[in-house]
């Protein structure tokens, strides 16, 4: 039965065309929860908010840290709300209120993500001599891009002519297009050329040395390695003193509107939904955003 479960989420997920590393982590936090109600007695289909309360009690004694709890209970609902539509549950209710009551999280109005200026960043990607970490800093800094989006990009995903790229779709993203200026494209090239000698099959865009697709958590140690090199991130110090790859979306958005760009283009290519109503009638160009991004982009001279 947890097979056929599994088969079914999976095939959904796919259906969605979920990127495959956020596929691959909902099936083990998914298949990790089946194991729990097997050796628990749990019947999974007929969970209750007491089980899922348990288990929640057993993840934080095996030491899961509040964003992996999250991401834990995050897969969970997914679940719970395709077996919700297949008429097989109605669990996912107790999910809701679990992760609404207890996995909420509240940002310290005074602890603020370092935001570097663009002498300091051009410091950083200087520094960084191997092509695909350049390449993945410049991208990281000139798109904005999310770590996740980033990891789960292939080849085809990016245009080098168009200096665009197209995002898998996600939950946090109304907008799938972004763009990058010819530093950026340049970088890629040089990658692309690199990756020629070690591509396998897998289409990822950045490659470990196995030649697979490079994890999101090594996409992390690519950034924090290269600005701990200039003095820009310190392990373990308040956030305001460390520096990863969401750190460049922020540098990003801050550099973009402290040049003139328009905070409406600003939000396109953040993916920000459009929430008030006069949105609905305001239809933005892409390749208006796009001719005000190559204007606006901070350039780094490296």
């Amino acid at each position: 039965m947890t097979e056929d479960l599994l088969s079914l989420f999976l095939a959904d997920l796919r259906l969605r065309r979920m990127a495959t590393g956020t596929i691959e982590g909902n099936s083990l936090r998914v298949r990790a929860f089946l194991s729990w109600c097997a050796k628990s007695s749990v019947e999974p289909l007929q969970a209750t908010r007491k089980d899922f309360l348990a288990y929640l009690q057993v993840l934080q004694e095996r030491g899961h840290k509040s964003s992996t709890l999250r991401k834990d209970f995050s897969a969970l609902s997914s679940f719970y709300e395709l077996m919700e539509e297949q008429g097989n549950s109605s669990s996912a209710r107790d999910i809701v209120a679990i992760r609404k009551k207890y996995l909420r999280t509240y940002k310290p109005d005074a602890e603020e993500r370092q935001i570097i200026s663009i002498d300091q960043a051009a410091e950083m990607v200087a520094g960084t001599i191997d092509t695909r970490d350049r390449a993945i800093l410049l991208l990281l800094l000139k798109t904005g891009i999310r770590r996740g989006e980033l990891a789960s990009l292939d080849v085809s995903d990016v245009s080098l002519e168009g200096l665009s790229i197209t995002l898998k779709p996600t939950a946090k993203r109304s907008n799938r297009s972004v763009f990058f200026d010819e530093e950026a494209a340049d970088a890629l090239r040089r990658w692309l050329k690199a990756r020629a000698r070690r591509a396998g099959n897998d289409p990822a865009l950045f490659l470990a040395e196995t030649g697979r697709r490079l994890s999101g958590r090594s996409l992390n140690n690519v950034v924090v390695r290269a600005a701990a090199r200039v003095g820009l991130h310190t392990k373990g110090a308040p956030l305001e003193e460390r520096f990863g790859p969401h750190c460049c979306r922020h540098w990003l958005v801050t550099h973009l509107l402290r040049a003139g760009m328009s905070r409406e283009y600003v939000k396109w290519i953040r993916g920000d939904a459009m929430r008030e109503s006069i949105d609905l009638y305001y239809h933005i160009d892409p390749e208006d955003v796009k001719r005000s991004y190559l204007s606006f982009v901070p350039r780094l001279g490296v």
